[in-house]
């Protein structure tokens, strides 16, 4: 790609404090007044978009105030027995209008913009409601009512969203709603304005070479009309502002960037006229962008009137007819709301891209695309279209455009928003595409742990279940050095150590009774476990008497992810934690939505949480392991989970060792990790130790 080069912007001569070559700008310009600008040209650029489906601007709401009148064909009637409306004069002498009442009476109808010039008094007269517009519709839901000696009016909007209501007197204050006395004061008609009345001229030379210093062109100049205007001894630039070919506003713009607008004129695009009918719509930050979209070939966009704001608003959209900031928007809904591709070209700094979200919020994310400015060296980006154009030329700028990607939508993404993870995940780069092996020869083939995964262990009380976490924990840590957060509300915590301790250093705690013959570990080996547990595992405890919530236990987790770099949850068990649930909900619905907040949390921290459930009461238990549908509370403990596991310890002498323990793996959703089948493994009653026996059998 070529660079064009082109000399560095210089504030120009004319703008100085040169007075000879203002004074004969100024001269040269007074004695020729400037004819209307033609209608810009309707001749539009148009390139390749994909279609969506039109979502409007802003559904109409439903009122839920039932209207005090009686709707026919669109129109209202209220009875005047139930109005205020003032007895007949007898006396027609008495019905003569005093003129200057009237006039005071129309002056603040006028001011609070209501119109008064098709208002018949004496009636009920309904008029489209200056607050609110009439909504999308443009229903006509003021009612007005004019006392026929002009000497009073009142009126109230019957739209829900809206609701402005008050009266008024030719002598004295207005009084309006309480709900809208403190948003509107007085709603004022719009300037009616035109190039002679604001005194604008054509460019002068100076001008025009500023804009070819910028590559805009005369002929894109002279096609949107840009003038200029004198202030005192200073000449600004001109932007007209036109709708169907009438001027409604200007903005204008020094030496020292700095803008300012024509007062009590109709906020709209700059370019509006360009727009009209387009399917597809370019939205720019300043009208100098604007016209450098015209230079790359594209005539369909327009320029925001008001910039970009510091930072994303946090609070909700508010009503139209509050939305203040972006009431330029609402005022073109008509040119927008048949648009189906609209590219939010932007400046890229920090408030360019808050526009971007501000319009984008308005319009529908869903048909916005947005562009990526191109680099300017290795560590900033061009900022606007106009920088592009100067630096790069239209051919990069049209381009730019063309290559515009979908807005992005929350929650809505495509696989190329995952590529570099599914990159990784292929050249297992990530690590543990694989799984984590357990430690145990007997079930590589058929249990792995995976990062953001969910397993559920259950057994019948006093098979091992607590144990064997405990062992495989200890496995995780010494192979792939994992740490680990526990929640385990059935053990005290010092008897939750020994048994870490014993399985950790391989020799019993104590050396009575369950300790036999084998030698139990030494001060020196006690001490060195001791920082081995401190470094390992962080405690998820209630120290009061109240019983933890999942929610409680997960924001403790989260912490222990994000502070301490755990890898692994335990929860052991469920029917220890706090299960207040809603009246109306059922305890299948409730596990369900745990179960959902549990498999969020490993996703997000990709962290492997164990969660232990314990079976209902089985009535005609025979000795056998249980399945995972035993598991008291609901089916959604196998569902919802990615592995699913029993542990079963053999309590029949005749059968096999007492010793023997059986995990059944029961459920593996990632087939890369795993496959159901059993496998078994020998416990050492002295050291918690499972150990391989060398036998697999498979379901």
């Amino acid at each position: 790609m070529r660079l064009l080069l082109h000399r560095p912007l210089r504030k120009l001569s004319f703008l100085s404090s040169s007075a000879g070559l203002l004074m004969g700008t100024v001269q040269l310009f007074k004695s020729t007044p400037c004819p209307n600008p033609l209608t810009p040209s309707s001749q539009r650029h148009s390139f390749h978009s994909h279609r969506l489906v039109f979502s409007p601007l802003s559904p109409k709401p439903m009122s839920k105030t039932r209207p005090l009148c009686l709707r026919t064909n669109g129109y209202s009637y209220v009875s005047h027995a139930n109005g205020a409306a003032p007895a007949e004069l007898e006396n027609a002498e008495e019905k003569r209008v005093d003129f200057n009442q009237l006039s005071r009476l129309k002056l603040k109808l006028e001011m609070l913009g209501i119109d008064y010039g098709i208002c018949m008094p004496g009636q009920y007269n309904h008029l489209i409601c200056p607050i609110c517009k009439g909504g999308d519709s443009e229903e006509k839901s003021l009612s007005v009512y004019i006392s026929e000696d002009w000497g009073s009016a009142f009126w109230c909007c019957f739209r829900g969203k809206c609701g402005w209501q008050g009266r008024t007197t030719a002598v004295g204050d207005n009084k309006l709603s309480r709900e809208t006395s403190n948003q509107i004061a007085k709603v004022k008609k719009n300037r009616e304005i035109t190039v002679e009345s604001l005194g604008l001229e054509p460019l002068c030379e100076e001008l025009v070479a500023y804009f070819l210093e910028r590559s805009i062109s005369t002929e894109t100049l002279r096609r949107n009309a840009v003038m200029q205007k004198t202030t005192g001894v200073q000449i600004c630039i001109a932007f007209p502002y036109w709708r169907d070919g009438k001027l409604v506003s200007c903005k204008y713009r020094d030496i020292e960037k700095k803008f300012w607008q024509e007062k009590d004129t109709e906020r709209i695009f700059y370019g509006l006229d360009d727009i009209k009918g387009t399917n597809d719509i370019i939205i720019v930050e300043g009208e100098i962008d604007k016209l450098a979209m015209e230079e790359a070939g594209f005539r369909n966009c327009v320029s925001v009137p008001d910039g970009a704001p510091a930072k994303v608003s946090s609070k909700d959209l508010p009503p139209e007819e509050q939305d203040t900031k972006y009431q330029y928007l609402w005022n073109c809904k008509e040119y927008l709301k048949k648009a189906s591709r609209i590219i939010l070209a932007t400046d890229g700094d920090e408030p360019g891209q808050a526009l971007a979200e501000e319009l984008a919020r308005r319009l529908g994310r869903e048909r916005c695309w947005r562009v990526r400015w191109p680099m300017k060296n290795d560590n900033e980006h061009f900022k606007d279209a106009n920088e592009v154009l100067m630096y790069l030329g239209p051919d990069v700028l049209k381009e730019v455009i063309e290559n515009a990607e979908l807005y992005p939508i929350r929650g809505l993404f495509n696989f190329a928003n995952y590529f570099d993870e599914l990159d990784a995940y292929y050249y297992r780069t990530l690590g543990y595409e694989y799984g984590v092996s357990t430690g145990w020869k007997g079930l590589n083939e058929l249990y792995n742990i995976v990062p953001g995964e969910l397993t559920i262990v259950t057994g019948v009380p006093n098979s091992g279940k607590s144990e064997w976490i405990d062992a495989l924990l200890c496995n995780l840590n010494e192979s792939v050095g994992w740490k680990f957060a526990l929640c385990s509300m059935e053990n005290k915590v010092r008897e939750h150590a020994r048994k870490l301790l014993e399985k950790h250093i391989k020799k019993p705690f104590f050396d009575k009774r369950y300790g036999g013959s084998a030698e139990r570990m030494s001060v020196e080996e006690f001490e060195q476990g001791k920082q081995w547990l401190n470094d390992t595992f962080y405690l998820i405890r209630c120290e009061d008497d109240s019983l933890p919530s999942i929610s409680w236990v997960l924001e403790l987790a989260q912490a222990a992810v994000l502070r301490h770099g755990v890898r692994g949850l335990v929860i052991d068990p469920y029917n220890e934690l706090d299960h207040q649930r809603p009246p109306n909900q059922t305890e299948t619905e409730y596990v369900s939505q745990m179960l959902t907040k549990v498999k969020r949390f490993a996703q997000h921290h990709c962290c492997h949480v164990w969660f232990v459930a314990h079976p209902r009461q089985l009535h005609q238990w025979v000795g056998g392991p249980p399945n995972l549908y035993d598991i008291s509370g609901s089916a959604h403990f196998i569902n919802k989970c990615d592995n699913g596991i029993v542990i079963h310890r053999n309590r029949d002498p005749g059968a096999g060792d007492l010793d023997q323990v059986q995990v059944c793996v029961r459920k593996v959703r990632n087939k890369v990790a795993g496959t159901i089948g059993d496998a078994y493994l020998t416990y050492d009653r002295a050291t918690g130790q499972f150990k391989d026996i060398g036998i697999e059998k498979s379901t």
